[in-house]
């Protein structure tokens, strides 16, 4: 449904030259809700623009259903209107002098996707429903919450039943707990109108729960683009670990072609490919593979003490110092153990990444 090939954009300013992408390739099937993930600068943002028609990239090629709608060296370039997509900005953009129900039917009544008056009214009181606004037509814009406010932006933009739907950071402007909500609301939403999504955000708990695939950028490059679950068990690389999720890290050395020598022990861990004896490398583990038991009987090999503990609620957040590294551990919110005690540690061997550097 999008494919995007070569693309390089570069910007020009005060301060110098700046290359917002890379020359990326992404492809996303009908029907798929990708998410590009990254932090600032790194260049998701400017892929929405340009797939939206909103920036011109000087390389490579977008696709849209199968029609090229942007290629400079064939001289093409399809203006945003005529894409045939919706977008959800970041700032909603409803107009405040407008009801909900104008608001919405603004894009049925305007520009290039009118349709017939007789038409009108069914397809916003549909899209409208589709988000639980309906009964809330007459309403105010300015009467909204935030919440409200975000589902009249995604029913506008769903109203004229686009192909692609691109969202940039809805979800930013709402406080945490609305947020929560409103992810799962904007995944059933999705789903079941169908509507291939192409969603842009920083925040790595949206990334994971919304994404039927996430595309981790950095530096104007796609570094990983795989299924939620993938991307937080297998990283790619040692810049996916960092970013994606809570990780401990243990510098290391090759000391053979499957061991690892660091501060926790010789590892029976393979190399990462074409590095030997005694390149450096660094380990990483999840916190919540990290085992702990009473120290007392254990038969486990390395022993630690707890060195701080945070209740969150449904889980507890621990440090604890083993060999002199200091490891997060996540276990249940109930969990007996307490600052000071010693205790045994176990580190699943199939639960460690080994990456380069």
């Amino acid at each position: 449904m999008i494919r995007v090939t070569s693309l390089r954009k570069t910007f020009f300013g005060l301060h110098g030259t700046v290359r917002a992408l890379q020359g990326i390739d992404l492809d996303v099937r009908e029907g798929e809700f990708c998410v590009l993930l990254g932090a600032s600068g790194c260049g998701k943002t400017t892929t929405l623009r340009c797939v939206a028609g909103l920036e011109r990239p000087e390389e490579g090629e977008i696709e849209i259903g199968g029609t090229l709608v942007s290629s400079p060296a064939k001289r093409i370039f399809v203006p945003t209107e005529k894409r045939d997509i919706s977008m959800v900005f970041q700032s909603y953009a409803i107009w405040p002098h407008m009801d909900v129900f104008h608001n919405v039917a603004f894009p049925l009544t305007q520009g290039y996707r009118r349709v017939a008056k007789s038409q009108v009214a069914e397809k916003v009181r549909q899209a409208l429903r589709l988000v639980r606004l309906d009964g809330l037509e007459d309403r105010p814009a300015t009467d909204l919450s935030g919440g409200q406010q975000q589902r009249v932006a995604m029913a506008r933009a769903m109203v004229t039943e686009p192909k692609i739907l691109l969202m940039d950071e809805p979800l930013s402007n709402l406080d945490a707990r609305l947020r929560e909500q409103m992810r799962v609301e904007l995944k059933k939403i999705t789903k079941a109108i169908g509507v291939t999504t192409l969603y842009v955000t920083h925040d790595q708990a949206e990334a994971l729960s919304l994404g039927d695939k996430v595309c981790v950028m950095d530096g104007g490059e796609i570094l990983q683009v795989a299924p939620p679950n993938e991307v937080y068990a297998k990283p790619a690389s040692l810049f996916v670990a960092q970013f994606v999720g809570e990780m401990n890290f243990v510098k290391g050395k090759v000391a053979g072609p499957t061991l690892i020598e660091c501060p926790l022990g010789i590892l029976p861990l393979p190399a990462p490919a074409g590095f030997f004896a005694p390149s450096a490398v660094t380990l990483a583990i999840r916190p919540e593979h990290v085992k702990l038991d009473s120290a007392d009987g254990s038969s486990a090999s390395l022993t630690g003490s707890i060195t701080t503990k945070n209740y969150l609620g449904d889980t507890a957040l621990l440090e604890v110092e083993v060999n002199g590294v200091s490891l997060l551990v996540k276990l249940p919110g109930d969990s007996a153990f307490s600052v000071g005690q010693k205790i045994a540690v176990t580190l699943p061997l199939d639960r460690w990444r080994v990456f380069p550097g």
